[in-house]
């Protein structure tokens, strides 16, 4: 029987997120897994040659390449949406383990050891504030963070409180790896492609 796992990974790119807000820039899913799993190898990469920590990359980045794989049948649901009250967002996570179970029983049977801790939630759920994967949620909120700089950069205020709710997250969580991107990374994303080509 074929496997129609990866027919759904791919239609990550047709969820939207920020759907609640307008948007200079649109944005899938697929590409923030894309942006989320990149942020991670550099948080990681901090960490390890900048702070001297022994984080393994490789595996967070593969956590962070899934991290978002059951929005591809609950869609992007808005922040503001799921934490509105703790009963919504209770419920809200028993439909993400619903549809971590549907995309975990696509998966070949000799290949679902290898995805299931990528995509279970309820694993994921129970380790999420482990000092590793403090990297995965650190990278997600960095790339909102770069969402609403780049938004605000295009003259969109729409992202300006967003921007000020996702910095106080980066100050609570109390990681150097972030403001050491923040510092050193992050400032070239407000900038044109003529300014970034004038230096």
């Amino acid at each position: 029987m074929d496997s129609h796992f990866f027919a759904y990974m791919y239609r990550l790119r047709y969820i939207e997120r920020w759907s609640l807000m307008r948007n200079v820039v649109k944005e899938n899913v697929a590409e923030h897994s894309y942006h989320v799993a990149i942020l991670t190898h550099a948080l990681c990469t901090i960490a390890n040659v900048v702070f001297g920590r022994n984080v393994p990359t490789d595996s967070l980045v593969s956590k962070a390449l899934f991290h978002d794989v059951t929005e591809v049948f609950t869609g992007d649901i808005p922040t503001p949406v799921k934490h509105h009250n703790p009963k919504i967002l209770a419920n809200f996570r028993d439909i993400e383990q619903m549809a971590a179970e549907r995309m975990l029983d696509m998966v070949p049977g000799k290949l679902r050891a290898v995805y299931e801790p990528l995509i279970d939630t309820k694993k994921k759920a129970d380790s999420a504030e482990t000092e590793l994967n403090k990297y995965v949620k650190a990278a997600d909120l960095l790339d909102a963070y770069l969402k609403c700089v780049t938004e605000l950069s295009a003259g969109n205020k729409e992202f300006g409180s967003a921007k000020k709710q996702i910095e106080k997250s980066i100050q609570e969580m109390n990681m150097p790896e972030m403001q050491y991107f923040l510092d050193h990374l992050a400032p070239s994303l407000e900038k044109t492609l003529d300014e970034l080509s004038e230096e």
